[in-house]
This record gives C-alpha cells, sequence and structure tokens, in this order.
C-alpha cells in the first residue's frame, strides 16, 4: 500500500486528491462510506473529463477502490484502506498536503470519536491480540473458514516433528474417555503410547482371524484381554479399520488420515443447543417473528445430530451397551404462552428419540417481564441467572455433564460461555446473525441508542463469548471477513469504538482457526423439488394454490386480474432490513415486469394494527403506499399469515409449477434460509448481492445476485431473464435443476452434522494436548463480564423493575 499512496503523493495525480477532497468538504458531511466514496470519485472523474482508464487504472482510481472510509477533520484526512480481506490500514493526509503517513489503529479510534463530540483522552482498550500471538494461524485469507483442515495439517506436522511426545499425548487423550463410567477405547492394561503402538498390531492380526462381518460382542473379550475396550467399531472389519487409522497416525501420520480417525472416535454423546429468547416452540410455534428462522435452524438441527450421533454411535459398536445420543435444545419457559407449549418444562421434539426443550425459568425479579416474552433487545439482565438455574437442570437432566455446548445468537453464545467456564465442556459459538454491521454506525452512536437497543451490552457480549469459543461455526465466508468490496460481520468487531465507554483495538483474530464454515441444512422432507410429483399431495396442492391466486381472505390483499402471469415470488418477514416494500417499489417502478409477471408477497402481517413494532407498522404502511403510487391493484398478492412450514413447502412447489421466480430482496442477509428453500424447490432465484446469499446462488453468468438498492438495474436482470425463459423454455428447467441440485449436494443437515461433531471433537482434542494461553484468555474474558456487561444489564434491570 506505501508504493501506492507514494505514487499518488508524489506524483501528478496529487492535485487530483487535492481536488477530490475539496469536492467532498464542500458536501458538508464529514464521514464517507465506500459507495459515497466511489460516487464522489466517478463523479469528480466526470466533471474533469477524464479518460476512461483513470477511473480503474490511475494510482488514485487504485487508492480509491481500496478505500473504505474517509473522514474529514479541519486539519487531517483520514483514511482508512483495505488492499485486501482481513487487512485494514490507516492513512491520514495533513491539510497542508505535505504528509502523507501510515497511523495506528488507536489514532482511528480517536478520531471518530472525536467525529462524534464524544472523545476522552483516557479511555479503556481492549486488546485480544496478545492471546492469540503464540497460536497457529492460517496465513492465506482464502482460507479463513477451514479450521479444521488447518489444525489437521498443523497436528501432523507436530507429530513428525516430536513423534514420541505427540504419540503420549494422543495416547493420553484416547485413556481419558469414558461415558460415565464406562471406559471406552483404551483400559490401563495399555500404559503408554509406546505400549499402544505394539498392542495395536496383537489387535490386528487378532481381527485377521476373523470374519469381516462379525459382530464386535463375539471378540470383544478378546480385544479388552489386550487392552482395547469398546468404542472401535461394531463389526470385525470395523474395529480393524480404526485401529489400521490409528496405526498409520502413529508411524506415518497424513491429515486425511488424523481427520477420518477423529471422525471414529466416540467422544460426543450428549449436545445442548441454546437458544435463550426464541419462544422456541415447534409446529404452528416456531418462534415470534425475530426467532423464527432461529428456532427453525435449532430444532432441524437437533434432529440432524441426534440421527447423525446415534448412527456413530452404532458404528462404534456401542448402542448394544444401551448407550445413546442425548440432545436438548436449552431455552426459556415462558409462564404467559399465549396458548403455546412455551411453558411446557420438558417437550420432545418430533421425529426423534431423544432430542428434548427443556425449558427454563428466568428468575423472577419483575414478573410483569419475566413472566412474558422479552425481546432480543431486552434480554440481558437474566442471563446470569438463566446459566446458573439450567446448569442444575442440565446436569439433572443428562445424569452426567453434556461433552458440547452450541450458543445460538449473541445471548445464548453468552449462556454457553457461562455455562463453559463452570462446567469445563467444549464451547461452538453460532451467531447466524451479528447485530453490529447491521445497524449502520450503531457502537458510533451507541449512547443515542442505547435506550432501545442496548448495543454496549449485546457488542461486549459477542466479543467475550466469540472469544471464549473453542471453535466458530458461520454459514458463510462472507460472514467472517466479508467481499474484497464490503466488510465481513466478525471483521466488524475487530476494531471499533465505543465512545467514552471503551476501545476495541484487537477484537478478534479473523485468522484463528477457531472459524469454521460449516453452512445448515433444509428439511428435505418438507422442501423438495416441485417436480417429485409423487411426494406431494394434491390436495394441498389444490388448496395452496388457491390461496396464491384466487382466495379471497382477510389477511389477503390484492386479486390477479391475470393470474397466469409468471409469479414473482417473495417470503420475508417485515423489517427495514429484509427490504420488501424494496421489491414492491422495484415492481412498481417496471412497466415491463408488471406486464409479463404478478408478484406475490408472503408475510406475516398485513395490515399496521397488527404489529405492537413501530417498525414493522412503518414498512407495512410504505407497502400499502406503494401499492397505491404504481396502481398495482390487479398484478399484486400480499398474504399476511403464517403457514406451518409443510404448506409453506407446498407454497414454493406451486409457484414452480407456474414458472415462477423467487426473490429475496433484503439490503442485507446473513445467510437466508428461504434462499435455500426456493431454490431445493427448484424456483430460480434472485437475492440480494449483500452477504452470504453471494456463496449459496454462486452467481452464475445470468446474474442471480442483485443489489437491493438498484431497483432499476434488478427489474432488468429479471426481465432478462424472463426473455431468455420465453425465447428458450428449456432455460427456466435448466437453471430450476441447477439451483436445486446445488442446495441438495452442499447446504444438507447430514453434512452439517457430520462436520459440526467432527469440529467438537477435533478442537477438544486441541486444547487437551495444545492448550495454550486459554486459561489467561477466558480470565480476560470475565473481567470484560463482570466490570463491563454485568454493571450496564443491571441498568436495563433498573428499568425493568419499574415497570
Amino acid at each position: 500500500m506505501y508504493e501506492l499512496v507514494q505514487a499518488v503523493f508524489n506524483g501528478d495525480e496529487k492535485t487530483a486528491l487535492h481536488q477530490l477532497i475539496s469536492a467532498l468538504s464542500t458536501s458538508g458531511k464529514r464521514y464517507f462510506l465506500r459507495n459515497e466514496i466511489l460516487q464522489a470519485f466517478a463523479d469528480y472523474c466526470h466533471q474533469s473529463q477524464k479518460p476512461a482508464y483513470f477511473y480503474y487504472s490511475s494510482s488514485i482510481g487504485k487508492l480509491i477502490q481500496y478505500t473504505h472510509e474517509i473522514i474529514l477533520e479541519e486539519e487531517n484526512t483520514w483514511f482508512v484502506v483495505r488492499p485486501k480481506i482481513a487487512n485494514q490500514e490507516v492513512w491520514k493526509l495533513t491539510g497542508d498536503f505535505n504528509s502523507f503517513e501510515q497511523m495506528t489503529p488507536q489514532t482511528l479510534l480517536d478520531v471518530r470519536d472525536r467525529l462524534v463530540n464524544r472523545y476522552q483522552p483516557h479511555i479503556l482498550e481492549i486488546d485480544l491480540h496478545p492471546f492469540y500471538e503464540s497460536s497457529p494461524r492460517i496465513d492465506d485469507p482464502r482460507n479463513i473458514g477451514q479450521g479444521l483442515a488447518f489444525l489437521n495439517r498443523y497436528l501432523c506436522n507436530q507429530l513428525l516433528t516430536d513423534p514420541q511426545y505427540w504419540v503420549e499425548m494422543l495416547f493420553q487423550a484416547l485413556q481419558g474417555l469414558k461415558h460415565d463410567k464406562t471406559l471406552l477405547l483404551l483400559s490401563d492394561r495399555i500404559p503408554s503410547g509406546i505400549h499402544l503402538a505394539k498392542q495395536i498390531k496383537l489387535a490386528l492380526k487378532l481381527l485377521n482371524e476373523r470374519s469381516p462381518d462379525e459382530p464386535y460382542e463375539k471378540f470383544r473379550f478378546d480385544l479388552q484381554e489386550l487392552g482395547f475396550e469398546p468404542g472401535w467399531g461394531n463389526t470385525a472389519a470395523r474395529v480393524s479399520q480404526t485401529l489400521q487409522l490409528l496405526d498409520r497416525l502413529i508411524y506415518s501420520p497424513e491429515p486425511g488420515i488424523l481427520e477420518t480417525f477423529v471422525a471414529r472416535v466416540p467422544a460426543v454423546f450428549r449436545v445442548v443447543l441454546i437458544s435463550v429468547h426464541g419462544w422456541v416452540g415447534q409446529e404452528d410455534v416456531l418462534g415470534r417473528d425475530e426467532t423464527l428462522g432461529q428456532v427453525i435452524y435449532v430444532l432441524e438441527q437437533a434432529r440432524s445430530l441426534e440421527n447423525e450421533l446415534r448412527e456413530q454411535i452404532k458404528l462404534a459398536g456401542l448402542d448394544v451397551l444401551g448407550i445413546k445420543p442425548h440432545v436438548i435444545i436449552l431455552t426459556r419457559l415462558i409462564p404467559n404462552c399465549e396458548g403455546t407449549f412455551c411453558n411446557l418444562r420438558l417437550e420432545k421434539v418430533e421425529d426423534t428419540e431423544n432430542a428434548w426443550i427443556l425449558r427454563v425459568p428466568f428468575g423472577e425479579f419483575n414478573p410483569e417481564i419475566t413472566n412474558n416474552w422479552i425481546s432480543k433487545f431486552e434480554i440481558w439482565p437474566y442471563l446470569e441467572q438463566f446459566a446458573l438455574d439450567a446448569e442444575k437442570e442440565l446436569l439433572a437432566q443428562f445424569q452426567g455433564k453434556p461433552n458440547l455446548l452450541i450458543g445460538n445468537y449473541s445471548d445464548g453464545n453468552l449462556v454457553a460461555f457461562l455455562l463453559s467456564r463452570r462446567m469445563k465442556v467444549t464451547q461452538c459459538n453460532i451467531a447466524h446473525s451479528l447485530e453490529k454491521p447491521k445497524y449502520l454506525f450503531s457502537n458510533l452512536y451507541w449512547q443515542d441508542l442505547e435506550d432501545k437497543y442496548h448495543f454496549s451490552v449485546q457488542f461486549t457480549a459477542d466479543l467475550i463469548s466469540m472469544n471464549a469459543a473453542e471453535f466458530i461455526i458461520t454459514s458463510s465466508y462472507q460472514e467472517i471477513v466479508g467481499t474484497p468490496d464490503t466488510i465481513g460481520q466478525y471483521e466488524s468487531y475487530k476494531c471499533f469504538t465505543m465512545p467514552q465507554m471503551y476501545h476495541v483495538v484487537d477484537g478478534i483474530d479473523l485468522f484463528s482457526p477457531k472459524f469454521n464454515l460449516v453452512p445448515p441444512g433444509v428439511n428435505e422432507k418438507i422442501f423438495f423439488p416441485y417436480s417429485q410429483k409423487e411426494n406431494r399431495d394434491s390436495n394441498l396442492r389444490t388448496q395452496i394454490h388457491d390461496l396464491l391466486f384466487t382466495r379471497e381472505d382477510p389477511q389477503i390483499f390484492g386479486h390477479l386480474d391475470r393470474p397466469n402471469k409468471r409469479p414473482i415470488f417473495a417470503v420475508t418477514s417485515i423489517t427495514s432490513i429484509k427490504n420488501i416494500a424494496g421489491l414492491a417499489e422495484c415492481f412498481g417502478q417496471s412497466q415491463a415486469l408488471q406486464e409479463r409477471c404478478n408478484l406475490i408477497l408472503f408475510s406475516s402481517k398485513l395490515r399496521p394494527d397488527e404489529t405492537a413494532s413501530p417498525e414493522e407498522a412503518e414498512e407495512i404502511q410504505k407497502i400499502h403506499e406503494i401499492i397505491q403510487q404504481y396502481h398495482l391493484n390487479g398484478k399484486i398478492r400480499w398474504i399476511g399469515m403464517r403457514l406451518p412450514s409443510c404448506n409453506l413447502g407446498e407454497a414454493y412447489r406451486v409457484v414452480a409449477d407456474s414458472q415462477g421466480i423467487y426473490v429475496h430482496f433484503a439490503l442485507f442477509e446473513s445467510f437466508g434460509r428461504s434462499i435455500l428453500e426456493a431454490m431445493i424447490s427448484g424456483l430460480p432465484t434472485f437475492a440480494t448481492q449483500f452477504g452470504g446469499s453471494l456463496e449459496i446462488i454462486e452467481n452464475q453468468e445470468d446474474g442471480f445476485n442483485v443489489n437491493p438498492t438498484d431497483l432499476e438495474g434488478t427489474a432488468k436482470k429479471i426481465l432478462g431473464f424472463v426473455d431468455r425463459c420465453d425465447t428458450h423454455p428449456e432455460h427456466w428447467q435448466e437453471v430450476s435443476e441447477w439451483m436445486s441440485q446445488r442446495i441438495h449436494n452442499r447446504y444438507n443437515w447430514h453434512l452439517h452434522s457430520n462436520q459440526l461433531l467432527q469440529l467438537a471433537k477435533m478442537f477438544t482434542f486441541w486444547n487437551f494436548v495444545a492448550p495454550e494461553n486459554n486459561e489467561a484468555r477466558d480470565r480476560y474474558m470475565e473481567a470484560l463480564f463482570h466490570l463491563i456487561y454485568k454493571p450496564r444489564a443491571e441498568k436495563i434491570l433498573e428499568k425493568h423493575m419499574g415497570r
């Protein structure tokens, strides 16, 4: 970057830079983000009649392309430059244009504080860098999110470097495995790693004399004589394969062998999925609007994990000992549950044998608050006591400790941290969506937003849990480090200010192997291709077709003058971020789209008076106004009701029957569950280019990623696709099949659960053989919890007690 800055500063382009800064200063603004900077530079190039190459290829053009922020002060101009993914630099240009120098992150945080008139000279600095300094790190940004593969390679290199030490550590890790009082894998007849290597040879010789299909029970006692306890496999062939993997690992370690061996180690039997605030129920409940996606995710994950664990236990030969998987979804019990089962302490998860929803009530405090559902923004004062109460309930329910804690969302991750510290259990974090990057400048103006959102508590909770977790799973690469043009969700926690509270100088190591890309799946019993006619209920199909196209109902707005036109379909909650109003306006502004297509919107509400949320009410009213403004009556149907999942699955398929299109038009989407559902149903899907959906669709030449702020451009993309389908009728079918197969092959729950359990085993093993600096790190997190989080959470509680 230095060379590029010098090229601009020492050459003819210095004048252009001066003129661009002068043009920005005339706007009256002081803080500019990337899109505004690019637009200002484009305007400057046009007004100055610069040649076409100047915008992209000149030194200043390249510098501007890398620049994500410009801050104007009276004396200096500050550039936040991102020359590559996960790498940010701060440069200061003096007012006299005599100096352009690189600065520290601390100076940038001071500048941002001054910008909002909240600078103070002495402020707490949070710096997590020392805790990652001696840890193994991924070198190539392209490999961020592939922590498991990195650790496999790293550990194999360690085995080769010091084989005697690592074989002994491997032995100790295996020797310590047990389920309750049942010893697994190794007994004390094998006292060391060297002895283990010898005994493996004897065991393999014994197994070679057996039929490959011979059940473990028939030779169990012969293996125990050699020091091998249950857990190696359910047949002679399986046990032999597992021991051969270990033998090869000892003498010629390779990443693939290590990964395959660790996958077979029976180390996880009891799993807790923590989803605290969600209104967690099953069919016809499935959360409130703000938690709907998370609740569906957790229920499907619980089913999949139980299935995967059951299969692994069977293959390990442990089912004959009566060992069963046990999965618990931990959430809060809500006394005033509005006719649902959310006041039931224990509820079995449907389609499982031993997965349960365990609900633990919040401590009473003010029952007017705690007996009711509490928004995710208000839940913070109750989480510490909830964790203490939940610990007792979990120990009683499991009759022992769990092997893995999986937090969901910011509050669930904080509870996972508290439980992990007390129970000494491996902690996994899943954010789904982090609020900080979702709300622009939310950290900078946190004091103005505190009464409504309590971001000071939430962002502190995020810092604590993401650094304390043994591993973090994300749905997409972008979730971690974004794209060359956008900042990742986790990357936004790297360096930021909470003016007059603290500065985060280094909040997370994005190159840590703790980050792992493990996207969720989709329930293929409910969401499957429209072409699978044999799996569809003809009566349900007729009902849903009627609902979407013709039925009159108080919860349905609008009729279709020409119902045979190609439908554009959207299913979403009503928030400004989800931008359903933007889609309606895009449709309204394009007469060509209206001529060729109908728009069918599906949301949970239809009228402003149906919601207590001012944001929802405003968005609903906005859609009604757009319909009136663009005279969309006869061209739009808006259905405001909640459907059971099986009906929603059929809705996607009914739209596909008419060769329709699905559009996900969010301003930002961390992943997008409905995108998976639509694609696997066979609907060609257009989705926002901002967020993880970019990776789901893997933008083809047809261009199915859209910019939700470019209404005209989006309409042109959709019309281009419609034209191709009209010209070549097979085109719709080809895209439909490609999208459906992509979801089936890459986004399925079996893959998700398999990878998740593999990560749990590997990171548990890693923490055993190379515990690093974790205790010091976790003590630091406890200090943040007690000194920053708790006092601020108690302020929320004071307000709740006064209601």
